[in-house]
């Protein structure tokens, strides 16, 4: 239809970091119940893998985000931080 904008499909948006993290910690509990049949484990502990390697995609692309905008010039400038007890960093000296 004219005018109406389009809308992407949900199943190409991917998960963002919190929500892959918050799906693997479900996993974890469940397979860590016990309760489960082999076959049901099984698929669980795949599914976290892909979890797990999903997590650190989006770790390794903000890390890589960081140190381009720590960069400046030709030179990169890496900084050390110490984390505080709220989960934020503070610079080390």
């Amino acid at each position: 239809m004219p005018g109406k904008p389009e809308v992407a499909d949900a199943a190409a948006i991917p998960p963002s970091f919190e929500q892959s993290l918050a799906q693997l910690e479900a996993v974890v509990t469940r397979l860590e119940s016990g309760d489960l049949p082999l076959d049901e484990a099984l698929a669980g502990f795949e599914q976290g893998v892909k979890l797990t390697r999903e997590c650190q995609g989006a770790l390794s692309a903000a890390q890589q985000k960081v140190q381009v905008l720590l960069q400046r010039g030709e030179r990169l400038v890496m900084e050390d931080f110490e984390p505080l007890a709220g989960g934020e960093a503070a610079p080390t000296e």
